[in-house]
């Protein structure tokens, strides 16, 4: 993949070429049908935050018609991952990064077609890795916020074997 980035160390993954778009999503997707199911989109990256999109649609609604509060918290879970997994000193291949903690505020429903998870780390320890997350809608109404805790734990084999994993995949 070609590395993009903006005069900020951003990237921006509208602005790469679509087979580098193709490989994101893919990758973000691949053996994970959750991802899948909910069509979650890496928008941003940067050196402390990502930007996670989902579309609002049939598959990540509850029986009420309504998002699903598990289909935010999936979006929250991946966007704060990404920005963890970049803004601390994980290092793929010898250690896996795991949610330790996830508290959610459902604050509202989303107006339009897609909702964005802007996660930010706040402070990075050895172990420890501390993210807030807003999810807000096209209008930049604020749907839910979170705050989020990863650990950066000692490698460890995945619970279902995966023909096509790296051992040094992380736990996203």
């Amino acid at each position: 993949m070609s590395e993009q980035m903006s005069g900020d160390g951003v990237i921006r993954v509208a602005d790469l070429p679509e087979a580098d778009r193709a490989f994101i999503r893919d990758e973000l997707r691949r053996n994970t049908p959750l991802h899948h199911l909910l069509a979650l989109e890496v928008v941003e990256i940067g050196a402390r935050h990502a930007v996670v999109s989902m579309p609002v649609r049939e598959e990540a609604f509850n029986s009420t018609g309504n998002l699903h509060g598990g289909a935010i918290a999936t979006l929250i879970d991946v966007a704060a991952g990404t920005a963890a997994a970049r803004g601390s000193g994980f290092r793929p291949g010898e250690q896996s990064l795991v949610t330790a903690d996830l508290h959610v505020r459902y604050l509202g429903r989303p107006n339009g077609d897609t909702v964005f998870a802007y996660a930010e780390v706040i402070k990075a320890g050895r172990q420890l890795v501390i993210v807030e997350c807003r999810v807000k809608d096209p209008e930049d109404r604020i749907v839910a916020t979170a705050d989020f805790s990863m650990m950066i734990v000692p490698l460890r084999p995945s619970l279902r074997p995966v023909a096509d994993a790296k051992p040094h995949d992380p736990d996203l």
